[in-house]
């Protein structure tokens, strides 16, 4: 595993850990006081926990190569991609339940042990920021790692929501500020969750990335002396951080196949950063393969 890799899952592990300490603490002090917006805010947290988990458990059976299996020639590194998109289904249904919760609750405010909700609050939020610190450099370039990151960010909401509803009802024992609360949580996390979602599945399908524009690269591949011709070209992701291209090049007969090809591979990798490239440099009189 490289270095980028093995960065993400240790700090994946340390997040882990602290949300599940404030999953325990927030447990015990929920039963313990009966307080509904703690034991809400748990069950939360448990979702967040779940997903992190299970981005682990993905980006572990990613790292198993394909010789287990002659039949998976692209290893399990998909798997961190399904990962991704089950993170998302778990926060839109996180998301839902908050805002549907939270007008439910409208109705009729609970109650607010406010002093051990406002410490369990505080504590949740002191962690989360912590783990926040931890994910956000790796959360630009790694699907599983934001989806846990937007459970972490969702999750410093929550807390956030906890403390603010416990001061507020404390000083004005104005108990409907703990559904107002909720349901500003719900509303930021569907969004961002659907979002996650949306890039997931943009991977499964195989579209190119949102980054790279395909007829830029073919123009681009076109541009590479001796190609006369470029076609079957197509780019997608693979999972994070690994772009593929393939494509066919045409050339006059008689040209120098490696040269082209060694061209083409700098240009890929200078302009686009597209170093996972399959190219067929072929004669112009061969090229009888249709496009799809």
């Amino acid at each position: 595993m490289h270095d980028h890799a093995a960065t993400s899952v240790g700090r994946l592990r340390i997040v882990l850990l602290l949300v599940v300490g404030v999953l325990v603490v927030q447990l015990l002090v929920g039963f313990a006081t009966d307080s509904l917006a703690v034991l809400s805010d748990a069950g939360h947290v448990a979702t967040d926990a779940l997903g992190i988990a299970m981005s682990l458990a993905a980006i572990a059976a990613a790292r198993r190569t394909a010789r287990a299996d002659s039949h998976r020639t692209f290893g399990w590194y998909r798997l961190e991609i399904l990962a991704a998109l089950a993170n998302a289904v778990l926060l839109i249904g996180v998301g839902g339940y908050v805002v549907f919760e939270a007008l439910r609750r409208l109705g009729d405010p609970p109650q607010i042990a406010t002093a051990p909700v406002l410490l369990v609050g505080v504590l949740g939020l002191c962690i989360n920021v912590a783990a926040m610190a931890l994910l956000h450099h790796e959360a630009g370039s790694n699907l599983n790692v934001r989806g846990a990151y937007l459970e972490v960010v969702a999750d410093a909401l929550g807390s956030v929501a906890v403390v603010v509803s416990a001061v507020v009802a404390a000083l004005t024992g104005w108990t409907a500020v703990d559904a107002v609360a909720g349901a500003a949580i719900g509303i930021f996390i569907l969004p961002r969750a659907w979002q996650l979602g949306r890039d997931a599945v943009r991977v499964l399908v195989q579209a190119a990335p949102a980054h790279l524009e395909p007829a830029a690269v073919r123009d681009a591949l076109a541009g590479v002396a001796g190609v006369t011709s470029v076609h079957d070209l197509h780019v997608w992701t693979l999972t994070s951080d690994m772009d593929v291209v393939t494509a066919h090049l045409g050339v006059p007969a008689g040209t120098d196949a490696a040269a082209v090809l060694a061209d083409a591979r700098s240009v890929l990798a200078d302009r686009f950063a597209l170093t996972h490239a399959t190219l067929q440099v072929e004669p112009d009189d061969e090229c009888a393969h249709p496009e799809w």
